[in-house]
């Protein structure tokens, strides 16, 4: 009885024994799931955006496919073409002084569809693979740096150590960084992300050269085919920033959205002065013809035999100026103080084409706002009207000229801007068959 007394005890301080350890294994808390497109970094955040300086050439660029950098979705990946990346980071301080960045990519490319309606620019969402290859970039010029500034603080602070300990001490050599080629910085995240990770010891340089140069010539390989690749025959693209796209042939028309330099969009129909496009799906458009390329074979402007021989400045002449109130009912300019500009035809039978009288517009708005520019008391806006049987008035504020003339606003968007009045005299009627 006594000896089973002392077996059950001697079980129950096993079973506590037990229980204690049990409680504190499990009580260790697991480590949290992260971003993989954060990472938190121990440099403080004005070091981190000093780092980030470095890299700022490879946040937006051409990618060669877009297979592998966006995430499988309805539609298969080898139909996209023409894929750009675009990427923001942003940097916020962390409680023990260091930081944390984040990083978002945003993939944009062509879909070409078996059914021509359905292609246009598609929005694809990241895989993580070009956020990961910017937080290595950066986590590699954060260790440039800190290798920098200790070899610094030790030059500085260090005294020369003797003949006998330097013998004893083993010499570190801290991996060099990688240089970036400027003529492929746009193709980076590609050549990058497909490079093999470096070897943490020495031995295997030999093995790294080759796969780095197979990699590589891979990469060629891959920017080949896509440069080889049929490009549509019937695409406009966009000649300048801030271009707007119209819904109606019209100057009045309100813009749907701006378009950007080197937008491409396919070509439906077209006139004289303007560009029907597809923007996407069934969704349409039109964009002032002489702010885009034309196809192979259109030129970029339709003007008429006659008046292409003939200079604008030659067809019309100014006849009277003075500055008096708006004479219209235009909510900008009402009952303002403008410059009136009155323009005749140099022969009143010769038939002036709408793309001249827009022309030689310009010419006068350009010319009339460097001149009143520079005057304190300059009036609101200027005005031109064309005094004949088929004439009409074109009216910009100073506003919108200083916007044109510092650049911010093209030539199409600047008549966007404007009052025309009637807006039938200033667009040609006639239009020419798609090709």
């Amino acid at each position: 009885m006594r000896r089973w007394m002392i077996a059950s005890g001697r079980f129950a301080l096993l079973a506590a024994s037990f229980n204690v350890i049990f409680a504190a294994v499990f009580a260790v808390p697991l480590p949290a799931q992260t971003n993989p497109n954060e990472r938190a970094f121990p440099q403080s955040k004005a070091e981190v955006e000093k780092a980030l300086a470095a890299v700022q050439a490879n946040l937006a660029g051409r990618l060669p496919v877009v297979d592998g950098f966006a995430q499988v979705g309805e539609r298969p990946l080898d139909r996209y073409r023409r894929a750009y990346y675009q990427s923001t980071i942003q940097v916020s301080s962390t409680p023990s002084g260091g930081s944390l960045v984040q990083v978002s990519a945003k993939v944009t490319a062509w879909y070409s569809d078996p059914a021509a309606f359905r292609s246009g620019y598609q929005l694809l969402t990241s895989n993580g693979r070009i956020e990961a290859d910017l937080l290595d970039q950066l986590a590699e010029q954060l260790a440039k740096g800190s290798t920098e500034s200790s070899s610094q603080s030790a030059t500085v602070s260090t005294p020369k150590p003797s003949t006998e300990v330097a013998a004893t001490e083993p010499k570190i050599s801290a991996p060099a960084p990688k240089s970036l080629d400027p003529d492929r910085a746009l193709s980076s995240p590609l050549s990058r992300g497909l490079a093999a990770p470096q070897p943490e010891q020495v031995g295997d340089t030999q093995n790294v050269v080759k796969s780095d140069s197979a990699l590589q010539a891979e990469a060629d390989s891959l920017e080949e085919i896509l440069k080889n690749q049929a490009h549509p025959k019937n695409l406009v693209a966009v000649k300048k920033w801030g271009t707007p796209v119209v819904s109606a042939p019209s100057l009045t028309a309100k813009p749907q959205f701006l378009a950007s330099m080197h937008d491409e969009f396919e070509l439906l129909d077209f006139s004289a002065d303007w560009v029907h496009i597809r923007i996407s799906g069934l969704s349409r458009g039109w964009i002032w013809r002489n702010s885009v390329e034309m196809p192979e074979g259109i030129r970029d402007t339709d003007v008429p035999a006659t008046s292409a021989l003939t200079p604008a400045a030659d067809l019309f002449h100014v006849s009277r100026e003075e500055s008096s109130t708006f004479p219209g009912d235009w909510e900008q300019l009402r009952n303002k103080s403008v410059k009136i500009i009155s323009v005749q035809k140099v022969d009143e039978n010769a038939n002036a084409a709408p793309s001249a009288r827009l022309e030689y517009t310009k010419f006068l708005l350009e010319k009339n706002y460097k001149e009143l520019a520079q005057n304190p008391s300059a009036p609101a806006g200027v005005g031109v009207i064309f005094d004949s049987a088929d004439g009409g008035m074109v009216a910009a504020t100073m506003a919108t000229l200083q916007r044109w003339r510092a650049g911010t606003l093209s030539d199409s968007a600047l008549w966007h801007k404007c009052l025309f009045d009637p807006p039938e005299t200033f667009q040609s009627s006639g239009s020419s068959a798609s090709q």
